[in-house]
């Protein structure tokens, strides 16, 4: 059994003549919320789709609790433990908020975790009063708010049960508010909290982001990719004094983020 609860090896991902991701490695421990960040075009979101199977490398492999699942089909790899969140969110607009997460709890993991004898609208309706929108369970996704879009996007993940958590930029088009709102909800889900109850440990987590003050707030690591490479690797306060870092991509407002 591997000590890494995921392990990147060397990938790399060619779009037609484009090096998208060109030899990235990196690992992520159990219990450990690590970020991603980088310019626009870096290869943030290529190397999330890659790990949750949307995409496939055209070189290396992904070792999930030291099990290879580089070929494996998106559904497979949910029901290993993985489940994702996207930039664009996409729910089943005309389908009520609950009935959007009873789908996720339809999987084969979700069925065999947790509370496995509850009914799949009890298993819903847990998610949704953990991110904090169980009053809106009848209500047609399509009526949503942008903010609370990305609230049933993370309820629609975690009602799969996962260990690891990918999120590509959760605090997109938030205000203040709701920004505050998902980053606290992040921590205590991190922490074993979930679906109204205390779990010993949370999921990990990897998590694209380009407002850098709220991630660096909740991470314990930082990647920074450039070019689609791996550019450094650090805690919050070693990577905004790196300068590689600050030259390529933070700039010298990053050192506000350092109490």
């Amino acid at each position: 059994m591997s000590e890494h609860l995921l392990t990147v090896e060397n990938i790399s991902k060619n779009f037609g003549g484009l090096l998208a991701i060109n030899n990235v490695s990196f690992h992520i421990g159990k219990e450990e919320m690590v970020g991603v960040i980088g310019p626009n075009g870096a290869g943030k979101t290529t190397t999330i789709r890659l790990i949750a199977g949307i995409l496939k490398p055209t070189m290396g492999r992904i070792l999930f609790k030291g099990e290879d699942i580089t070929k494996l089909r998106i559904s497979d790899i949910v029901n290993q433990g993985i489940a994702s969140t996207f930039q664009v969110v996409k729910p089943f607009r005309h389908l009520p908020v609950h009935a959007n997460v009873m789908v996720s709890c339809l999987c084969r993991r979700a069925n065999s975790k947790g509370e496995w004898v509850k009914t799949l609208e009890a298993k819903a309706r847990d998610a949704l009063e953990f991110c904090g929108l169980a009053d809106l369970a009848l209500e047609q996704a399509s009526v949503l708010s942008h903010g609370d879009l990305k609230r049933l996007e993370l309820a629609r993940a975690i009602a799969t049960e996962p260990e690891l958590l990918l999120l590509d930029e959760p605090f997109g088009g938030l205000n203040p508010a709701e920004t505050n709102l998902i980053a606290r909800s992040l921590k205590r889900l991190h922490k074993g909290g979930r679906f109204g109850r205390l779990h010993s440990e949370g999921p990990s987590m990897l998590i694209v982001e380009h407002k850098l003050k709220e991630l660096m707030e909740i991470v314990d690591r930082v990647i920074v990719i450039n070019f689609g490479e791996i550019l450094a690797i650090g805690t919050p306060e070693e990577i905004v004094r790196n300068k590689k870092v600050v030259e390529a991509y933070i700039g010298k407002e990053a050192f506000k983020f350092v109490s």
